[in-house]
């Protein structure tokens, strides 16, 4: 299994690892760790090349990391816009090391909510709002790296923010009770009861499935406490056949979440869960086999 690079802190200084800091640019950009990986190693051979010309590599990776993650997007904006159902980014696991008030920042910064959100800016504009808002650069360096001027920059990353903000919830900040909220869900499911579902899920939760084309997944979002308990019942993997499937506890793009794998190892879902005032407002379900071949074993 491939190891994903650990998050860097927002602000990169000449010190931090060029490898780690292109990687938290790219995934940020991109919504794929296989992608983000091949971005790092580029930036990581172009760096090598430089032959210790570059003052401060840090910055110099980002650059080029958002340059390069640039030209990925546009390439790619096809085959997202045709993409057999709900597009969730490729799930990543949060590295146990930071602290408390660390964690926090990363969770609001790579969730899935917030990366879905930024689907619905152009790649410019993606790389502005994320150059400003997530890695705390000024409008100056932005427009630099960007190619445009400075009050272009500016406009770019307003636009953005209005954009995002509507699909950007604020999540409840207690680990412990979103963990057992999330507890509770999954008893809930595992024991047919539906009843109980409904208590712990929003009366406006939505269900996303990314199945990818390849496997079984929503092909439509599910609305509503009442369809989702009933899509979740019934699909259980102990419905499915597969009664040796389990959930591993995760914090999954800094939200709670769980892993599901079968008895000999396989991944067969990965569940990243929004909770606001108290239940779970979204459920991500990503069962795309593509997007979880880093996580070990797939189908």
């Amino acid at each position: 299994m491939r190891d994903t690079p650990a998050e860097p802190t927002m602000q990169h200084d000449r010190h931090e690892d060029p490898h780690r800091v292109a990687f938290a640019v790219a995934y940020r950009m991109l919504g794929s760790v296989a992608e983000a990986e091949d971005v790092a190693q580029e930036v990581a051979l172009r760096l090598t090349a430089e032959d210790g010309a570059v003052e401060n590599p840090a910055a110099w990776a980002t650059t080029v990391a958002t340059r390069l993650s640039i030209d990925v997007l546009r390439s790619a904006r096809v085959r997202r816009e045709t993409y057999p159902g709900p597009w969730l980014p490729e799930p990543v696991l949060e590295d146990p090391g930071p602290g408390p008030a660390e964690r926090v920042a990363l969770a609001d910064t790579i969730s899935q909510a917030l990366l879905v959100a930024l689907e619905r800016l152009t790649p410019v504009e993606r790389a502005a709002f994320l150059l400003r808002e997530v890695f705390d650069y000024d409008y100056g360096r932005i427009a630099e790296i960007v190619d445009r001027s400075e009050d272009n920059a500016r406009q770019l990353v307003s636009r953005a923010k209005r954009h995002v903000t509507a699909g950007r919830p604020r999540f409840d900040p207690d680990d412990e009770a979103r963990d057992r909220l999330v507890g509770r869900f999954l008893a809930a499911v595992d024991g047919g009861d539906l009843r109980g579902l409904e208590d712990v899920l929003a009366e406006d939760v939505v269900l996303w499935g990314d199945g990818g084309g390849v496997v079984v997944a929503a092909k439509i979002p599910v609305h509503g406490a009442a369809a989702v308990a009933r899509f979740l019942v019934h699909t259980h993997p102990s419905r499915r056949g597969r009664a040796d499937a389990t959930f591993a506890p995760a914090r999954v793009n800094g939200q709670p979440g769980r892993i599901l794998r079968h008895g000999d190892g396989t991944v067969d879902a990965v569940f990243a869960f929004d909770v606001v005032d108290g239940r779970i407002a979204a459920i991500r379900v990503v069962r795309n086999p593509e997007k979880l071949r880093h996580l070990g074993a797939t189908p």
